[in-house]
């Protein structure tokens, strides 16, 4: 990959301000672990999420595709190839009746709060959860009880040549953290989401509430990927790992978080290697103990 080549390309299609060169990606992710990225773009419409794609795509150039990184362990080698971050450029979104329509780089939290001063009742799950709404959809996100299937109407998106079309709820194929985007490379550009009217205090005082029993269970204090293990048919990952008396252990920088074992914390200038040696710790005491295998919830990506 001639690197010149690519930025200049790049800048036929973005604002020189919106292209990061050789960038760190512990400063994209709420890790805040990760090495360089060769490029790092943040776009700010359609048109140029479809430009890159395209531009990419022709040139046989790796690309990899997030939001606002909260779910991701970049290894130290960095990425090479384009990261696309679909985030804060990209989070337009209105509020009408009962129908929201947001672009997929608004934060869930952001999204949340702007619902609930419309009264709007059946989103109260998401409000504390961190990442994009295009992330969420991706991976179905969901906690207390709701996901984001039972609150979606559509989703537009975009494929590989280019091409933007709507799939509807039943046709984006969502599953337990899973969709039709873990099976094809489709990328979210815009969603529909349709809720009821409620009463602005009931819906307030859930919030609340959530909010509560996040902060009061959740290391939200520590750098982390938020909950490493997808939960074990059966099981519960935090009580495995905590039954297995791993709570509060510590390998370099990365730990078991003491107050949610569920949890892998950066508790100081942890890397990655740290962390996925701490992560193999975890899954063989777990499973010579258990006999239960885990599975990693956050996404694993980069170079050694």
């Amino acid at each position: 990959m001639n690197k010149d080549y690519v930025y200049a390309r790049l800048c036929e299609i973005l604002d020189e301000r919106d292209i990061l060169v050789d960038e760190y990606m512990k400063n994209h992710t709420s890790f805040k672990i990760g090495g360089p990225a060769d490029f790092l773009v943040t776009p700010r419409s359609e048109d140029q999420i479809k430009k890159i794609i395209m531009f990419v795509n022709k040139e046989n150039i790796p690309y990899f595709l997030m939001g606002n990184g909260s779910n991701l362990l970049v290894k130290d080698g960095g990425i090479r190839g384009v990261v696309i971050k679909i985030a804060e450029n990209y989070s337009g979104f209105e509020i009408k009746d009962n129908i929201i329509k947001a672009q997929a780089g608004i934060l869930l939290s952001k999204l949340a709060k702007n619902i609930l001063k419309h009264s709007l009742s059946g989103f109260e799950f998401a409000s504390g959860i961190p990442g994009t709404l295009g992330g969420a959809i991706a991976m179905n996100a969901g906690a207390y009880g709701g996901e984001m299937k039972d609150v979606v109407d559509s989703v537009k998106l975009l494929d590989l040549d280019g091409n933007i079309f709507e799939l509807n709820n039943e046709e984006m194929k969502f599953g337990y953290r899973k969709s039709i985007l873990t099976e094809k490379k489709f990328i979210v550009l815009e969603v529909k989401i349709v809720l009821n009217k409620g009463n602005y205090e009931d819906i307030k005082s859930v919030y609340n509430d959530l909010t509560l029993r996040r902060t009061t269970k959740q290391p939200l204090n520590m750098p982390s990927a938020g909950s490493t293990f997808k939960r074990p048919k059966g099981y519960y990952a935090g009580k495995l790992i905590e039954d297995s008396g791993l709570r509060g252990i510590t390998l370099n920088g990365a730990q078991v978080s003491k107050k949610h074992c569920g949890f892998v914390v950066n508790a100081g200038n942890a890397t990655a290697k740290d962390v996925l040696e701490l992560l193999d710790v975890i899954k063989k005491t777990v499973y010579d103990k258990f006999n239960v295998v885990l599975e990693e919830e956050i996404k694993i990506i980069g170079e050694d």
